[in-house]
């Protein structure tokens, strides 16, 4: 268990990077939503 123990920095980046694809995939998935949308109000 030792061994695998990352440094705190290290865990630090890569909790950042992590977080940092889940929010590009979040505002992905909104974009999507917001197509849709903006299909069906036909820019009213």
């Amino acid at each position: 268990m030792r061994k695998r123990k990352l440094s705190f920095k290290e865990l630090v980046k890569d909790n950042k990077q992590e977080i940092e694809s889940d929010f590009k995939a979040m505002e992905r998935i909104e974009t999507k939503i917001d197509d849709k949308h903006s299909k069906k109000l036909n820019y009213a």
